[in-house]
This record gives structure tokens, C-alpha cells and sequence, in this order.
């Protein structure tokens, strides 16, 4: 890798979303060392701040204010955003219907499931009063944490596959945003502790994925491939946001990631190659 420290200086500064279930914390950063190592190199990094649990609409008005904010600190006409998992429905949603896409370079989507789950279809088709019950500990909950608007039921449905196409019709890409996406897969169900349970039912439902997220859901747009790691323990939907804060293996492999920080590196350049 090229040690240079404006190797990642864009035109436009970044702006991170995170996915679901998390919220951006200084001491616990979502996103791991990856900011660190894009910083080194001269980018500028800002985030999004929204709610773990509520709904893409309701964070994606709270993102538009942010942008909007970052836009006015940095003096910067647009940003290029980072989105993991639901986070890039967010900013679909901010670019398309919340008349945003003057403000948005470009927009990397990393295992955002952009056509919906057929596991989450099954899930959400159990019985009501099973998931108002478990919404009413699990919005509690992620109050307490800080959420706003939590909306545990609804946002699961945002997963169906029913939900993406009604929501892909709604959001056609904007002309003037480049757009790219990314996936993940483990390597079995046993790759990443974390996600055991839901690789597990996943893979019998969907076919290979991250954990959460298969690759055909995972396709927008300018598809750049699937993220495979160096060894067959794979890559999880935790590790493409660096969540244990190490190399996924010591030994690099060509062409495959033994460093997610390297790959954030590598999309920045790209993004700033594109004179963006």
C-alpha cells in the first residue's frame, strides 16, 4: 500500500451512515479503525448520527439535517457517503425523495440489502402479537440507548422483499451520484460467533451471505464484487465495519482481504480518482 498521506483527500468530504443496531459512539466507533486508517491518509471524515432502530424515513430526515450541517461547517457543495447495511437505504432515500442528490457525490453501499431478505418475509409473517411484543422490549430498550424514534417492528419489515421493490420503484438512482456497492460472505455459520444464528437461518433461506445480507441483495448499480477473505473463515456483516478492530488474518492472499481498513482505503482512492 502506498503511504501517502493524501492518498485519501477527496474533493468532497465522506460521510459515513452506519446500519441498524448501532449508533456512532466515540467510545465505541462503529466503524472500528477504519476511520483512523483513512485519516492518516488525508480524508475527512464525518458521520451520520441517526438512530440504531428507526425507521429509513424517519432517519433519513435526520441525515438530510446532518448533511446539511457538514455542508455548512466545510463550506464542501457535496459529500460522498459510506453506507453499511441499512444505512444505504437511508441514503437512497435522502438522494431520491428527499431531493437531495445536488448534495451527494457519490454513495458506496457495503452489504445494504437493496432487494430485501426472503428470511425477514418469514420472519415478519409470524404472528403479530409475537413481534408487537418483542418491539415493545426492543424500542425500550434502544430509548434507553439513546434512540429517538425507535420502531423495531416496522424496520424489520423494511427487510422484506416486498418492502425493496415497493422502495426500488420509489427511489430510482439519481443522474448526477455515482453509485457502488459491495458484499461480504462467510465462509459457514461458525466463521464469526456473532453471526452463528442468523448465517445459520440465512443460509437455509437465501443462500450464502454476510451473516445478514446475501450478495444478490447486496447488488446495486456499479456491483464491485464480493469482499472474500483470506482464509475460509470469510468476511461477516460485522467485519466489513472493522467491529473486532483487527486484521480479519496475518497473511495477506491475493486477491482477498486480510484488512478491511485496506479496503475502505482503496474506495476512497477510487472515489477520489473519479475526481469526486
Amino acid at each position: 500500500m502506498i503511504n501517502n498521506e493524501t492518498d485519501c483527500t477527496t474533493k468532497y468530504p465522506l460521510f459515513f451512515i452506519h446500519g441498524t443496531g448501532f449508533r456512532d459512539r466515540k467510545w465505541f466507533n462503529y466503524w472500528g479503525r477504519i476511520p483512523d486508517a483513512l485519516a492518516l491518509k488525508g480524508a475527512e471524515i464525518h458521520y451520520g448520527n441517526q438512530d440504531s432502530w428507526a425507521t429509513v424515513e424517519n432517519n433519513a430526515l435526520s441525515l438530510k439535517e446532518r448533511i446539511k450541517e457538514v455542508l455548512a461547517e466545510t463550506g464542501a457543495q457535496k459529500v460522498n457517503i459510506v453506507a453499511h447495511s441499512k444505512g444505504g437505504l437511508e441514503a437512497r432515500y435522502i438522494i431520491s425523495t428527499l431531493g437531495m442528490a445536488d448534495s451527494v457525490a457519490s454513495l458506496t453501499t457495503i452489504s445494504t440489502p437493496h432487494h430485501g431478505s426472503k428470511t425477514m418475509d418469514f420472519v415478519c409473517a409470524l404472528p403479530s402479537f409475537l413481534f408487537k411484543i418483542a418491539s415493545v422490549f426492543a424500542n425500550l430498550w434502544f430509548r434507553i440507548l439513546g434512540d429517538s424514534n425507535p420502531d423495531f417492528h416496522y424496520v424489520c419489515k423494511q427487510f422484506t422483499t416486498g418492502y425493496a421493490d415497493e422502495f426500488n420503484q420509489n427511489n430510482p438512482d439519481a443522474q448526477n451520484v455515482y453509485y457502488q456497492s459491495y458484499a461480504g460472505v462467510m465462509g459457514n455459520s461458525f466463521s464469526d460467533f456473532i453471526m452463528i444464528v442468523p448465517h445459520f437461518v440465512v443460509k437455509r433461506v437465501d443462500g450464502e451471505s454476510d451473516g445478514l445480507v446475501t450478495p444478490q441483495s447486496a447488488q446495486w448499480a456499479n456491483f464491485k464484487g464480493i469482499l472474500r477473505g483470506s482464509t475460509n473463515r470469510g468476511i461477516s456483516h460485522a467485519d466489513e465495519v472493522d467491529m473486532r478492530r483487527r486484521k480479519l488474518s496475518p497473511k495477506a492472499q491475493e486477491g482477498c482481504v486480510n484488512d478491511m481498513c485496506d479496503v475502505y482505503v482503496q474506495i476512497v482512492r477510487d472515489i477520489k480518482n473519479l475526481g469526486l
